[in-house]
């Protein structure tokens, strides 16, 4: 979401700088100098944003400053429970230090009431090889280390999601049943270049390339409990790259639905320091994946319950309305559990807040259901809310 985090820029942190100290946060360093990244077509020097998005290609890694791949979704067991998950991988280049990767995995248990997560982080080489093919991405976690690696894999909207913790980071995380998921996941619309081209201008903080696939198949399993469960779902992807650290001083607030009518909506809302919003926009995908830019004047977004952590005293919104006057559509959202907290201060150097959503919808005075995923950050003590 800018989704992943939020989809990170995380935008109310520093966000990730290599550090060579063993357990330091990636995200928490000012940036060193950064030498020019090749470009994204032939060049002798680096292109000029934005270049046009093109897909399969930009499925892969690139050499900028910042960079995520990051899957959140909804899956079920043949018995009716129902689960939540999100699993991302974070890229950082910071000058000469060596490439930064972070990794967050978390599961919300729904029929359980119980919210479940994990972390890594790396420096230097990954444990798939290189970071990329042309047109895919193979992305890995851990190694001799920290074996069994969590992986990421795939391109053109049919990849693989595999981690899961072992037996020394689940009794040290206090999981001895462990945590885990593989999953196979499978596009079934086309990508969603948001802001119409892909490309996000955040003014003196750089700029982000950013696509979504909204709506993917999912098929495979979870850890949990102790207990490997076999599940069916969606799940949706969010890209995420660009030379920028930091978005906006305040964090901010986004929003993944599908509504069981077909139609996918993306929410960014980005707040300054101040509390001010300089940037705000969303993207709608129609059931046929026709992919329409809302501008801030397209949409309202009301809070209308809150939750404050018990374990970091932030206070979190917690129920939302948003209103789309020009789809005849207003959609609730509140949280399936209300504890969907992570804190990623030992990886990412930020604690928020990522969670599934009970979806309640009405178009033309015609009830829908639908999935819904929101991402917090900027309100946990110290983190720039």
């Amino acid at each position: 979401g800018l989704g992943g985090l939020l989809g990170l820029a995380l935008a109310a942190a520093p966000l990730l700088a290599a550090c060579t100290a063993a357990g330091a946060p990636i995200l928490a360093n000012p940036a060193a100098p950064h030498p020019a990244p090749p470009a994204l077509t032939p060049a002798p020097s680096r292109a000029i944003d934005p270049q046009p998005v093109v897909l399969p290609r930009d499925d892969a890694a690139h050499d900028r400053l910042t960079e995520w791949w990051y899957y959140t979704g909804h899956l079920a067991t043949d018995d009716g429970r129902r689960f939540g998950f999100e699993y991302v991988i974070f890229r950082a280049e910071r000058g000469s230090f060596p490439v930064a990767w972070a990794s967050h995995l978390a599961i919300t248990d729904e029929t359980g009431g119980t919210f479940h997560y994990a972390q890594r982080s790396e420096i230097g080489p990954q444990v798939e090889g290189p970071a990329s093919a042309p047109n895919a991405f193979r992305l890995g976690i851990g190694g001799e280390a920290k074996d069994p690696p969590w992986t990421m894999s795939g391109g053109n909207g049919s990849d693989t999601l595999h981690a899961d913790l072992s037996p020394a980071e689940a009794a040290s995380a206090g999981r001895p049943g462990g945590l885990g998921l593989d999953l196979r996941v499978v596009a079934t619309k086309p990508a969603a270049l948001h802001n119409t081209i892909g490309w996000i201008d955040f003014g003196a903080g750089g700029s982000s390339y950013y696509y979504s696939r909204t709506a993917m198949d999912a098929i495979g399993s979870i850890t949990l409990g102790g207990d490997t469960l076999k599940v069916t779902g969606t799940a949706w992807f969010d890209h995420q790259w660009g030379d920028f650290i930091t978005v906006g001083g305040g964090g901010w607030d986004w929003f993944a639905v599908n509504l069981a009518d077909g139609t996918d909506i993306t929410l960014s809302l980005v707040r300054d320091g101040d509390g001010s919003y300089p940037l705000v926009y969303g993207t709608l995908v129609e059931a046929d994946g026709t992919t329409r830019h809302l501008p801030r004047e397209a949409f309202s977004v009301e809070v209308t319950r809150r939750w404050t952590s018990s374990a970091t005293g932030a206070d979190y919104p917690a129920g939302w309305r948003i209103g789309i006057p020009g789809e005849r559509l207003s959609i609730d959202l509140r949280p399936t559990v209300a504890a969907q907290e992570l804190d990623t201060r030992a990886t990412t150097g930020v604690v928020y807040w990522e969670g599934s959503q009970v979806v309640t919808a009405t178009r033309d005075g015609e009830t829908l259901t639908g999935e819904g995923y929101v991402e917090l950050t900027g309100y946990a003590p110290g983190d720039g809310g």
